[in-house]
């Protein structure tokens, strides 16, 4: 698979190169996001792209001030050398986790990063010992939904935080462990 757009911050050289990557150059690695600035940078863009999607609601983002290593995962993806895709996972129960921060740069949707980033996310829950995961999207992300709905998670009603938020899509998957 090709990439539809480059990186403008890439010579015309090092653009060609990434067009003519495949996915199978993609990595993914857990970082903090507080000592992360491929992270910070990932989080500052999805928060963009979310308030233009839904201008005048609140984000319901991860609270950075939260998080700590033994209940959430936080996770970079990368692909030549380029920080393209984000993703975590924080405990909610005893055994249930939550996705959160999913996230692909634009010029690199299409090509499965956000399946691999997803199946990553999963993997780690099932390391934490959660038996289901759960996420809040909302219907101006039929991209999101379509993903996730593929990739087996189902309706649920409203959970956590989100109760109160009209426009939130609540969804669940059993982990196989």
């Amino acid at each position: 698979m090709k990439f539809r757009f480059c990186f403008p911050s890439l010579s015309k050289n090092q653009r060609f190169k990434v067009k003519h990557l495949k996915t199978d150059k993609f990595s993914i690695i857990k970082v903090n996001p507080f000592e992360s600035d491929d992270a910070l940078a990932l989080i500052r863009q999805l928060d963009r792209e979310l308030i233009q999607r839904y201008p005048g609601e609140k984000v319901n983002a991860l609270n950075l001030t939260k998080v700590n290593e033994d209940s959430t995962v936080f996770l970079v993806g990368y692909l030549a050398g380029q920080p393209v895709a984000c993703g975590a996972v924080r405990k909610l129960e005893a055994q249930t986790g939550e996705i959160k921060r999913m996230f692909v740069k634009p010029e690199v949707r299409g090509l499965g990063l956000a399946k691999l980033m997803l199946a990553r996310l999963e993997q780690e829950a099932v390391a934490m010992d959660f038996q289901v995961l759960r996420l809040e999207t909302a219907a101006r992300q039929p991209e999101a939904l379509g993903l996730y709905r593929k990739s087996g998670y189902t309706d649920i009603p409203q959970f956590g935080q989100y109760v109160d938020n009209p426009r939130s899509i609540y969804l669940e998957k059993r982990l196989a462990p």
